[in-house]
C-alpha cells in the first residue's frame, strides 16, 4: 500500500474542481474587459492547466487589478508565478493582496514560505497561522496549515509540546503524524529517534521506503557511515529499484555524505511535508496544484534532487515533453543513478515522439557508459529492447542477468518471461516455450505469463484444453483484464463453444474498443452464433482501425466474402 493512498480522494477531487474551474462571476470577468481581456484569461487558465507554466504567467500578467472582481483569478495567477519560478514575484503580488484584503490560503503560504527561506520565523508563524485559522473547507487545507504552523513555532515548544500539537492533526493523516513524529524527534536530539525510525520503516503494510533514506542520512549524519550502509544494504533488498536509496548508497560508498536533508533543519521538514502533499495531489492528476506545492519545496531545499522525478513525471503525463526534458536533462546530471533513471525516462518520452532511433541510441549510450552495471540496469536494457522490438539483441541482456541470479530471484521469473517474449516473436519457439515454463515454474501465478503461452498454444492449435485451465486461473489472478479475457474468449471459440465464447469475447470489445484482434475475434464469434450482419460491421471496423496490420486486413476482407 502507498503512503499517499489514505488521503480522502473525493475531498481532493472536490478540491480541484473549486480551485480550478469554478468560475464564481463570469459576468465579474466580462465586467472586468471585453474580448482581448477574456480571451487573456481563458487562454491563461488553459495553458496553466496544460503546465505551460511560462505562458500562462504571460498572460496572466496583462490581468493586473482583475483580482478585485474576481476571485479566482488571483490563486490561478499564483500558481503561474511559483510554477513558472517568480517566487518573489509571487511574495510581492501576496502582500499586494493582502493590502487589498484579499488574501488567500495560497497567498498566505507563499508569504509565510518566504519568509520561512528568510530566517524570518516570527512572520512565517503569523502567515501559517492565518492560513491556518481561515478557510477550513478543505482537509488537506486543514493538514497543511496545521502542520506548517507547528513547525514554524518549534521554538516554543519542547518535544511534548510539539508532539501533543501533532496529535491534534486530524486523524486521517495518522501515517503523516507519524513521519512528523519521526522528525520531531530528531530536530530535539532525542535518544528514541532512531527507535522511531526503525518501527516507521518496518511497517510491512506501508510502503515506507523513501524514510528509510531518511533513517539512512540521519545516521550517517550522527558520524555513523558504516551504520548508515547497513540501512540502505538492508532497505534495497526489499526496494531494489529504489532512485532515492541507490544513489545514496553510491555517494556513500565514495566517502561522500551528499544527503541533502537534515531533520534538525526546520526548512528541509516542511520542504518534505509541502512534497508529501504534492504527490498526494499528483497521484489524483491534479498536476498544477501538485506543482505548487512542489516548487515551494524546492524552494525551501533546493539541493534535495528526489523532488526533481516529480515534477519531471507531472509534466510528463501532461504531455510537456520538452519541460520533461529539461528536467531530466538537469537531473541526470547528480550522480550515476539519476543519469541511468533520467537516460531511461528520456528514451520513454523518444518513443512516444516517434524517433525511436535516437532513443535506442540514448539508452544503448548510457548503459555502455556505466561503469559498473548492476542485474537491474541490465534486465532494464534488456526490457527496453525488448520493448522496441530488438529481440535479438534483448536475448544477450536476459542471458546476462539469468546467468547471474538464483533461480528464486524476481529477475530470474521476470528474465525467463521476457526471453521467452523474445524467442517467440523471433521464431524460435521450442526456446520461447521452454523459457515461458521456466517463469511459471518459479512463479505459477503469473496471470500475464500465463495467458501468453496459452495464447500462443492457441494460435498453433495445440493444448487447447490445458490453455483454458491455464487462462481460467489467469482470469482469476486478474479479473477483467481484456487481454486475458479476449484470450479466455478464444480458447473457448478454439474449442466450439461459441456462446460461451461470444459472452467473453463481448466483454473483451467493451474493456478494449479500439484493439483490431480483440473485435476481430469478436466478429469471428458473432459469426458463428448466427449474428452475420454483426459480425460483418465489427469486421468491416477493424479494417478502419489504424492499428490493423495488413495480414489481418486481408484476413478481414476474405471473411467479408465468404464468411467462416
Amino acid at each position: 500500500m502507498n503512503i499517499f493512498n489514505f488521503f480522502n480522494k473525493t475531498i481532493i477531487s472536490i478540491l480541484f474542481v473549486i480551485t480550478f474551474f469554478s468560475t464564481t462571476s463570469l459576468k465579474a470577468l466580462d465586467k472586468f474587459d471585453q474580448g482581448d481581456r477574456v480571451s487573456d484569461y481563458f487562454s491563461g487558465v488553459l495553458l496553466l492547466n496544460e503546465n505551460q507554466y511560462e505562458k500562462s504567467f504571460e498572460f496572466f500578467k496583462k490581468l493586473n487589478g482583475l483580482e478585485t472582481k474576481h476571485t479566482n483569478y488571483s490563486v490561478k495567477y499564483l500558481y503561474s508565478l511559483v510554477n513558472s519560478g517568480n517566487l518573489k514575484k509571487a511574495f510581492d503580488y501576496s502582500k499586494k493582496l493582502e493590502k487589498q484584503k484579499l488574501d488567500s490560503f495560497e497567498s498566505q503560504i507563499i508569504t509565510g514560505v518566504f519568509h520561512l527561506k528568510n530566517s524570518d520565523l516570527n512572520l512565517a508563524q503569523k502567515y501559517f497561522l492565518k492560513a491556518k485559522s481561515g478557510n477550513r473547507r478543505f482537509i488537506l487545507n486543514n493538514y497543511l496549515s496545521n502542520s506548517l504552523y507547528i513547525w514554524s513555532s518549534l521554538d516554543n515548544y519542547d518535544l511534548n509540546q510539539a508532539t501533543l500539537e501533532l496529535k491534534k492533526l486530524d486523524e486521517r493523516f495518522e501515517n503523516l503524524k507519524k513521519i512528523q513524529t519521526v522528525f520531531l524527534n530528531c530536530h530535539f536530539n532525542s535518544l528514541n529517534t532512531t527507535n522511531l525510525f526503525e518501527e516507521l520503516t518496518s511497517n510491512k503494510k506501508i510502503d515506507f521506503s523513501r524514510y528509510k533514506y531518511f533513517y539512512a542520512s540521519y545516521t550517517a549524519n550522527l558520524g555513523k557511515a558504516n551504520k548508515a550502509k547497513e540501512i540502505l544494504n538492508s532497505a534495497l533488498k526489499l526496494y531494489p529499484r529504489n532512485l532515492l536509496l541507490n544513489q545514496y548508497k553510491l555517494d556513500l560508498n565514495l566517502g561522500k555524505n551528499n544527503s541533502s536533508f537534515d531533520c534538525k533543519n526546520r526548512e528541509h521538514v516542511i520542504a518534505e511535508i509541502l512534497y508529501v502533499t504534492s504527490n498526494a495531489l499528483s497521484s489524483q492528476s491534479i498536476y498544477p496544484l501538485s506543482d505548487f506545492y512542489l516548487n515551494l519545496a524546492k524552494y525551501l531545499n533546493k539541493d534535495f534532487h528526489s523532488y526533481e522525478t516529480l515534477l519531471a513525471e507531472n509534466f510528463y503525463n501532461v504531455d510537456n515533453f520538452e519541460e520533461a526534458k529539461k528536467v531530466y536533462n538537469r537531473l541526470g546530471k547528480k550522480g550515476k543513478a539519476f543519469q541511468w533513471y533520467s537516460s531511461k525516462q528520456l528514451a520513454r518520452i523518444y518513443i512516444k515522439e516517434n524517433n525511436k532511433e535516437f532513443a535506442l541510441k540514448l539508452l544503448g549510450d548510457a548503459y555502455n557508459n556505466l561503469v559498473n552495471k548492476n542485474i537491474y540496469e541490465t534486465f532494464d536494457y534488456a526490457e527496453f529492447l525488448k520493448n522496441n522490438e530488438k529481440f535479438k539483441e534483448s536475448i544477450i541482456y536476459y542471458n546476462k542477468v539469468i546467468d547471474e541470479v538464483e533461480k528464486s530471484h524476481t529477475l530470474y521469473i521476470e528474465s525467463t518471461d521476457g526471453r521467452g517474449i523474445a524467442y517467440e516473436r523471433i521464431g524460435e519457439w521450442e526456446k520461447a516455450e521452454r523459457d515461458l515454463l521456466a517463469s511459471l515454474k518459479a512463479d505459477p501465478n503469473q496471470a500475464y505469463v500465463l495467458n501468453y503461452l496459452a495464447y500462443s498454444w492457441i494460435e498453433q492449435g495445440v493444448k487447447i484444453e490445458k490453455s483454458l485451465n491455464m487462462l481460467d486461473k489467469a482470469n482469476r489472478l486478474k479479473s477483467n483484464d481484456p487481454y486475458i479475457t479476449d484470450s479466455l474468449g478464444w480458447a473457448l471459440f478454439k474449442l466450439k463453444r461459441y456462446k460461451e465464447s461470444k459472452d467473453y469475447l463481448e466483454l473483451a470489445v467493451r474493456l478494449l474498443p479500439g484493439d483490431p484482434i480483440v473485435n476481430d475475434h469478436f466478429g469471428d464469434a458473432l459469426w458463428k452464433n448466427g449474428n452475420e450482419i454483426q459480425a460483418r460491421y465489427y469486421w468491416n471496423y477493424v479494417l478502419g482501425l489504424e492499428k490493423t496490420e495488413n495480414e489481418l486486413k486481408e484476413n478481414i476482407k476474405e471473411k467479408l466474402i465468404n464468411g467462416l
